[in-house]
């Protein structure tokens, strides 16, 4: 598959660009996927463990660059919630203020 697309993109980006143009095409119905992905949504706080255990693990790795992690970790995340509320807006506008 490495041949066809050699991009150095995950394959879960992929899996969801594939969703959304089979969503976008009405090639996959939104009814289809509404049960598996509200499970998702419902056992997302479990996909959180790996990671946090792998934290914990690399602790001698990250305590002589901690305050830099945290630092960046702060950044990269107002600027991910900034973004992301400008989006929303943008949508809500888009809209016309509707709920759907």
């Amino acid at each position: 598959m490495k041949c066809w697309i050699p991009l150095p993109v995950p394959a879960s980006i992929y899996g969801f660009l594939l969703l959304l143009t089979a969503l976008l095409t009405g090639a996959l119905s939104l009814e289809s996927v509404k049960e598996t992905s509200d499970f998702l949504i419902e056992i997302m706080p479990l996909m959180f463990i790996p990671a946090a255990v792998g934290l914990m693990e690399s602790w001698g790795a990250l305590s002589g660059i901690l305050v830099q992690v945290l630092i960046a970790t702060a950044v990269s995340t107002i600027l991910v919630m900034g973004v992301s509320g400008i989006v929303t807006q943008a949508l809500i506008r888009r809209q016309g203020g509707k709920k759907t």
